[in-house]
C-alpha cells in the first residue's frame, strides 16, 4: 500500500531540514511564540511545507492533520490520514538541546498503521508499524516490563509529593521522546494530565504499543485517531504490569482537571 522506504527517505530528509537550522549545530533560527507559551520557529514550517509535499505525493487518498496547518473537515471523509509534529519538542530546539524529533503517523480509520520518529540531534531513527513491531536504527525495541508500581522510571523534572515513591530520568522535551523511552525500556511510565493534540503522540505510541507498552488515555480508555477534535485528555504509557495501578493513582486527579 505504502513504499516504506520512500517514507524513511522523506522523514530523513525532513530531519535534516530542521536540523540545518537547529541552534546546537551552531545555527541561526527565528522563533517567535503562535500564542503565549506556544513556541514556534521557522524550521517548523519549513519541515511543514516539506512534508505536506512529500506525503501528499506518497498517498495521494490520504487526509492531513498536522501542528503547523491550519485543518481542513476534509481529512474526516479520508480513511488515511497524516498525522504530523514537524517538530515535537519545539523548545528544546530553540534552546540548542537535542531533545526533539521530527513525528510522522500514518492513520488507518482511527488507528496508527505506520509511526515515524526522527531525532537527527540524537542521531535516532524510530519506526513501528501496526503489527510487525517496532524498532531504533534496526534494533528491535521491548518495552519496560517492570512488575512493581514504586520505583518506576519517569521522565520528568520533578514529580509532586504524592509521587514522591517514583523515580525521575532524563526528559527530553519532545512528549514522542519520551513515550518512545518506554518502548526502549529506558523508561516505565509516562503520564500527562493535560488537553494534548494526536499529531503530538500518534506515531510514538504505535512505537510504543509495538514495543509491547500498555497506552491508554489518563482514565485508561484506548485512544483513537484523526477526529473532529483532535484532542485527548490525558496519556498513559508504561510497562503493561503497572498500567492499571497508574491508572488507579491518577483517577482522581484527572477527574479533577478534565
Amino acid at each position: 500500500m505504502i513504499d516504506r522506504h520512500r517514507l524513511l527517505e522523506i522523514g530523513r530528509e525532513a530531519g535534516r531540514i530542521a536540523h540545518d537550522q537547529w541552534p546546537g549545530a551552531g545555527h541561526a533560527v527565528e522563533s517567535w511564540e503562535k500564542v503565549p507559551g506556544s513556541p514556534v520557529c521557522a524550521a517548523d514550517l519549513a519541515v511543514d511545507a516539506f512534508l505536506k509535499r512529500e506525503l501528499g505525493a506518497l498517498l495521494p487518498s490520504a487526509g492531513w492533520l498536522s501542528e503547523e496547518t491550519v485543518d481542513h473537515p476534509e481529512r474526516l471523509a479520508r480513511g488515511l490520514c497524516w498525522l504530523v509534529d514537524p517538530i515535537d519538542g519545539t523548545r528544546d530546539f530553540i534552546r540548542g538541546r537535542s531533545g526533539w524529533a521530527v513525528s510522522i503517523a500514518l492513520v488507518s480509520e482511527g488507528k496508527p498503521l505506520f509511526g515515524l520518529l526522527v531525532a537527527p540531534a540524537r542521531g535516532e531513527e524510530w519506526s513501528a508499524e501496526a503489527g510487525k513491531g517496532a524498532w531504533r536504527n534496526g534494533e528491535r525495541l521491548a518495552a519496560s516490563r517492570r512488575e512493581q508500581f514504586p520505583g518506576a522510571r519517569v521522565p520528568a523534572d520533578s514529580l509532586p509529593r504524592e509521587d514522591a515513591d517514583l523515580v525521575t530520568v532524563d526528559k527530553p522535551n519532545s512528549i514522542a521522546l519520551r513515550i518512545a523511552m518506554v518502548a526502549a525500556a529506558e523508561a516505565d511510565l509516562v503520564a500527562t494530565l493535560r488537553w494534548g493534540f494526536e499529531w503530538d503522540i500518534a506515531a510514538a505510541t504505535l512505537i510504543a504499543r509495538e514495543a509491547g507498552a500498555a497506552v491508554s488515555d489518563a482514565f485508561g480508555q484506548p485512544l483513537t485517531y484523526n477526529k473532529r477534535d483532535p484532542r485527548a485528555f490525558g496519556l498513559l504509557v508504561s510497562a503493561p504490569a503497572i498500567h492499571a495501578a497508574a491508572v488507579e493513582r491518577l483517577a482522581a486527579r484527572a477527574a479533577n482537571l478534565a
